[in-house]
């Protein structure tokens, strides 16, 4: 994900689903995807979740339930999702969602392997300090 060149396919639509908690988002290319908010959770793009480097990534627990509250759009390159735990700080580019929709059953497979490794499950409780390190909520 080098970033926005003219080639980055555009969102046509995009419409949450609050009851059904997805993202359904439709690109200038064709592609179509139905992105669940979980999903966007833990991927945020954020660096209280992603860290600051390799191997700082903040595992997401407990997000099943997690809504989109607003999302503001950013330019014309990205939108900025408010999340009903609070987290607000990741910004999500056009390529970011396609890449999201294009790759979720591998993410989520990996997500699922990383869950397993670390011993704990997806509806586990956040542990209290987690991702507060970079003065984000």
């Amino acid at each position: 994900m080098a970033g926005l060149t003219p080639d980055t396919p555009t969102p046509a639509s995009l419409t949450l689903h609050g009851q059904s908690r997805v993202l359904e988002i439709s690109f200038s290319d064709g592609a179509h995807f139905r992105i669940p908010f979980e999903l966007m959770r833990v991927y945020s793009p954020s660096a209280e979740v992603k860290g600051h480097g390799p191997g700082q990534e903040v595992l997401q627990t407990g997000k099943r339930g997690v809504s989109v509250v607003t999302l503001e759009p950013v330019g014309n390159y990205a939108v900025k999702p408010t999340f009903s735990d609070g987290h607000d700080s990741g910004l999500f580019s056009w390529d970011y969602l396609y890449f999201l929709g294009a790759q979720q059953e591998r993410l989520w497979r990996e997500y699922e392997a990383r869950l397993t490794h670390a011993g704990v499950s997806r509806d586990a409780d956040m542990p209290a300090a987690a991702g507060k390190s970079c003065g984000s909520h």
